[in-house]
């Protein structure tokens, strides 16, 4: 990606929400920032729940011409009408994904920070290899992005790339240039208004 190209953003839920309430936020947030794709990302298990919000974050997404697609759930894509899936184990499972969803299906890979996971994602025929925490975290190994990964990426990989994990508006500013898209969810959910937090947040990309 070239230093004139603004970064794409992708929308990610948060791990469970109020059925009665968020599907208007995200309305909100898509009709005044422009997203190119909204991740389904409940942390739920139970079938009913997530078939319910993947219904309503669908027509919210689609209604506004947004693609949108489930985390790790594979068989309900189809069932629900969305138009792929975000895969949380790398390259492992991208091959049987496609087989299954087809070639107009996004499937999209969560690399972490292994360089070599997201290469051996696209290599596999992932849409996308996410990498992060860009930002500081205490959770997992409490690893973290380097500049460099995307540095490199964006010069040699046509695969496009995601940042994504704990984004502060320092970090959108510095990695901007190297990167494709921008995962953002937790940093804006928690607001009392999503939509002010996000345009806060990407305010460096202009």
């Amino acid at each position: 990606m070239s230093d004139t190209e603004r970064p794409q953003l992708t929308l990610i839920t948060p791990p469970a929400f109020d059925l009665e309430v968020f599907p208007d936020q995200l309305a909100a947030v898509l009709d005044q920032v422009d997203v190119a794709c909204v991740r389904l990302a409940l942390a739920t298990r139970d079938e009913d729940t997530l078939l319910r919000a993947g219904d309503a974050c669908r027509v919210v997404s689609h209604a506004r011409d947004v693609a949108i697609v489930i985390e790790s759930h594979l068989l309900l894509v189809e069932r629900l009408g969305l138009d792929g899936v975000h895969l949380t184990d790398g390259a492992r499972s991208v091959r049987a994904a496609r087989k299954d969803l087809g070639a107009d299906a996004i499937i999209g890979a969560f690399c972490g920070t292994s360089r070599h996971e997201g290469m051996s994602a696209g290599e596999a025929g992932a849409d996308y290899a996410a990498f992060g925490p860009i930002g500081a975290s205490s959770l997992g190994k409490g690893e973290q992005v380097e500049f460099d990964l995307f540095d490199w990426w964006s010069q040699v990989i046509e695969v496009p790339s995601i940042a994504e994990g704990a984004l502060t508006t320092e970090l959108v500013a510095k990695f901007g240039p190297v990167t494709d898209f921008f995962g953002i969810g937790e940093e804006i959910w928690a607001s009392d208004n999503p939509v002010a937090a996000l345009k806060t947040l990407i305010a460096p990309l202009g």
